[in-house]
């Protein structure tokens, strides 16, 4: 009896501790589950200058734009056709990017270059070890306008690098695709946060551009 009443405090004081021990230390990434996407970014509407404005192409080919992987492109070539042709009517520079191996052949008809309009190769930065930044410079380019897939690739790559090299960007957002929508949004929200990236984006939609 004597040791019962004394082990029962000892167990109570026990319970007490193990009640009040600290939860085990959390980290950041276990919050994620329980984030909600931000506001989808507010679209503005812009005016072109012709002038002073290029039309990047970022990577309409059949390797990455098909079915297969990324259909959410082909939905969007409506709408780059006729940004294209808008382009072209106001004799815009249109400058066309292909991925690594591939060949201007591989562009989709859809929004096919007519064989006078540059050509830069290389992986998701088209500017790198590329002429790209002199294409635009020749031509005293002070805005590109950025389409194509992916979005967390060419379109991201091409839009950062320009704003590095002072100009300014406008995206439309429904000629970005990537292979899902959380892809082209997180992207879009990159554009409007990143630092010196953001204040030097517009984001806007191909209805809402006039030239």
């Amino acid at each position: 009896m004597f040791r019962l009443r004394h082990l029962l405090p000892l167990a109570a004081l026990a319970a007490v501790l193990v009640y009040a021990a600290p939860a085990p230390a959390q980290t950041i990434i276990d919050e994620w589950s329980s984030i909600k996407a931000p506001p989808a970014p507010e679209l503005k509407a812009v005016t072109v200058d012709p002038k002073t404005t290029a039309l990047l192409m970022m990577d309409f080919v059949k390797q990455g734009c098909n079915q297969q992987r990324r259909p959410r492109c082909l939905a969007t070539l409506s709408k780059a056709k006729k940004l294209l042709a808008e382009a072209r009517a106001k004799d815009m520079l249109v400058v066309y990017s292909l991925v690594s191996g591939g060949t201007i052949g591989d562009t989709l008809p859809e929004v096919a270059p007519t064989g006078k309009e540059p050509v830069v190769q290389s992986g998701v930065d088209k500017f790198y070890k590329t002429n790209l930044e002199q294409i635009l410079k020749d031509k005293d380019i002070k805005t590109v306008i950025v389409v194509g897939t992916g979005a967390n690739g060419a379109v991201m790559y091409a839009v950062s690098e320009a704003v590095l090299r002072g100009m300014k960007v406008i995206v439309p957002l429904d000629v970005v695709s990537d292979v899902n929508t959380y892809m082209e949004q997180y992207v879009a929200y990159h554009f409007i946060t990143a630092p010196t990236i953001a204040g030097n984006v517009t984001l806007t939609s191909v209805d809402m551009m006039k030239f």
